[in-house]
């Protein structure tokens, strides 16, 4: 009778760390032969005499076994034993035993210019997660959403959805969203359009990459707004196109200074009716001027209106598009400010000559937007909820806003300058000069409060520092309690400058 012989023991310790056994003997001895432990040819110990070793089942030993064997980390012969095999997959991570050749240092993985770039950082949307604290901007009252009627709209539409109505998907949206959309921007916002260049999309700034990807090659300069929105830069040089930073004074964007610097742009990406950050408004001139040059060189303009629903100043506004008499002006809004970021839904009106190209390219890049929240909205809007929704809203932020204001005047009285107050959901201020405003936004955030610098989505230094406040979110004991807090943080920054002044 033969005897069985016997491999030496492995000291190979079993670290089970919340895994299964079986799981864990295999780890062990994967990471031994991948740490050249074990060397390739090597015999292993019976599954039998392993188990013993390891003071665990044998079958827990042959999972281990039978797992190592399907992904080619060890063979078995028969009648001679198991054995390391000698064409390892993952040979490359060998630790090379002392003596011999060394492995070229691996290099690391291609990206391209626009990628290496991006980190934590350049992230434009970073600060926007977290506790909600004053005075987060760009976000509408939570707290007032319209949550009932909401739910039997998303009720309604789940129901009456199931089967073929979600299956027969339009590229555009639901034509029924699109049909409210059309009308509601034509009354409210003076858009000419028909529901057939309504294109629904998860974002604003899903219709601007598309926008960006059919009117601009690599090179191609764009005009852009100075100070401007943060997620404008970083996708407009992703795609190589070259910024042309325009500065904003009390009329809007500086049209004149873009026809002296880049009359050849082919793309200018606008906020005209509040824009983003300072809030002033576009003058009528500077609007047809954009326009007269937009058309004599066959550019495209990109109108973001992303919160000029709100205005609680003068009438209101209507939309660059509607003076657009050439076909130049792509027109772009979102329900993140009127209803819920979370509902990720946004329109873009999409000019005749680029409208073909802009569907077959949102076909390639996503294929279509979810429809069942496109039917609740559309029987949201055509019911009268969004009507009556805007107009709570528009009252609601109005009183935010004069709490902010009110708090303002009688906590910081002329330590600050308040501009861009009278749209939107946010507003700015400037700081005296000589204060540093990403100083200030530190010092704010030690006293629990979160303000935007204006310097952040500057591209070009700022005469002046300044803060953008968001209102709309907040009760007004909040904000008046966050404008004492302010305060507080602002007062050694002022006391340092009139020490550097006197």
């Amino acid at each position: 009778m033969s005897r069985r012989t016997r491999v030496p023991e492995l000291p190979i310790p079993l670290h089970e760390h919340g895994v299964p056994l079986h799981r864990a003997a295999y780890d062990a001895l994967r990471g031994a032969i991948l740490e050249g432990r074990l060397r390739p040819g090597a015999r292993l110990p019976s599954t039998r005499d392993f188990a013993e070793q390891l003071g665990v089942a044998r079958g827990t030993v042959v999972a281990a076994f039978d797992q190592l064997a399907a992904e080619g980390y060890i063979v078995g012969r028969r009648g001679s034993g198991t054995f390391v095999t000698r064409d390892l997959p993952d040979a490359w991570l060998q630790v090379k035993p002392r003596g011999t050749k060394r492995r070229a240092r691996p290099r690391a993985p291609h990206l391209s210019r626009w990628g290496a770039g991006l980190d934590g950082s350049t992230n434009p949307f970073a600060s926007g997660s977290g506790a909600l604290r004053p005075f987060r901007t760009h976000l509408p009252a939570l707290d007032a959403f319209p949550h009932e009627a909401w739910s039997r709209m998303v009720a309604r539409a789940a129901r009456r959805s199931v089967g073929t109505r979600l299956a027969d998907i339009d590229i555009r949206g639901v034509r029924a969203l699109r049909e409210a959309i059309a009308e509601h921007l034509r009354v409210a916002r003076g858009v000419s359009c028909s529901a057939e260049q309504v294109i629904v999309l998860p974002s604003v700034q899903q219709a601007l990459d598309i926008t960006a990807r059919l009117v601009l090659d690599p090179g191609d300069r764009a005009w852009m707004e100075d100070p401007g929105y943060a997620g404008v830069r970083p996708l407009l040089e992703g795609l190589g196109a070259e910024i042309v930073p325009l500065p904003i004074d009390g009329g809007g964007l500086d049209v004149a200074a873009g026809i002296e610097r880049a009359p050849d742009a082919r793309f200018a990406y606008v906020t005209p009716a509040h824009q983003a950050p300072l809030g002033v408004t576009l003058s009528i001139e500077r609007r047809l001027a954009l326009l007269d040059w937009a058309t004599t060189h066959g550019a495209w303009i990109f109108e973001d209106d992303y919160d000029s629903e709100f205005r609680y100043e003068g009438r209101p506004l209507a939309a660059l598009q509607g003076l657009d008499g050439a076909g130049v002006v792509i027109h772009a809004g979102s329900f993140s400010k009127t209803m819920s970021p979370a509902m990720r839904l946004a329109y873009v009106i999409v000019p005749d000559a680029l409208l073909d190209r802009f569907v077959t390219a949102k076909s390639v890049l996503d294929r279509f937007t979810p429809p069942l929240a496109q039917v609740a909205l559309a029987e949201f809007m055509g019911e009268g909820h969004f009507v009556s929704h805007l107009r709570r809203m528009r009252e609601l932020y109005a009183e935010r806003r004069s709490a902010l204001l009110e708090a303002i005047a009688s906590e910081l009285g002329g330590a600050v300058e308040v501009i861009g107050s009278n749209a939107g959901l946010d507003l700015c201020v400037w700081l005296p000069p000589g204060v540093d405003d990403r100083a200030a936004a530190q010092a704010l955030a030690a006293h629990a409060v979160v303000a935007t610098p204006l310097s952040a989505v500057a591209i070009r230094p700022l005469q002046r520092g300044g803060l953008l406040l968001g209102f709309a979110a907040f009760k007004p004991v909040r904000l008046r309690a966050a404008v004492v807090a302010m305060g507080a943080a602002l007062a050694p920054l002022l006391r340092d400058r009139e020490r550097g002044c006197s």
